[in-house]
């Protein structure tokens, strides 16, 4: 029979006040990066379906502004008269239109702006090109 007293048994006992702060500094990041995270990144496999939306092609449409304010639309020249029509006979049915506007440093901001009114009286998004600062 064992008589030994219980007094000098060594007790069990785990830390975890180092623990806590790693679980929180893990926790505060990926809060962090969820919220930062792009939901277009998920790749997915969609089911198919022959009523489903159609899938809507994107078509890039090139308007230059030169510093002389000759418009062009594609590499062809075009007065700013014709550029609402020259830009309306780009839009196909099915296809989502997008302006990359390319513009001098030297045009005046009235310029760009005009070919931007254009763009949204025909509902199409319009993105300005620039270079990168250098430093």
């Amino acid at each position: 029979m064992n008589l030994r007293s219980r007094k000098n048994k060594p007790t069990a006992e785990v830390h975890t006040s180092a623990l806590n702060d790693i679980m929180f500094f893990l926790m505060l990041f990926f809060l962090l990066a969820s919220a930062v995270a792009n939901p277009q990144v998920v790749k997915l496999l969609l089911p198919k379906s022959s009523a489903g939306e159609q899938s809507v092609s994107k078509k890039t449409l090139t308007v230059s502004i030169t510093s002389d304010l000759a418009y062009h639309v594609d590499k062809a020249v075009v007065p700013y008269e014709a550029l609402e029509a020259a830009i309306q006979s780009q839009i196909r049915t099915g296809e989502e239109l997008t302006i990359m506007m390319y513009v001098d440093n030297t045009v005046p901001i009235q310029n760009v702006i005009s070919v931007m009114d254009i763009a949204n009286r025909l509902k199409i998004k319009v993105v300005l090109a620039t270079e990168p600062k250098k430093d």
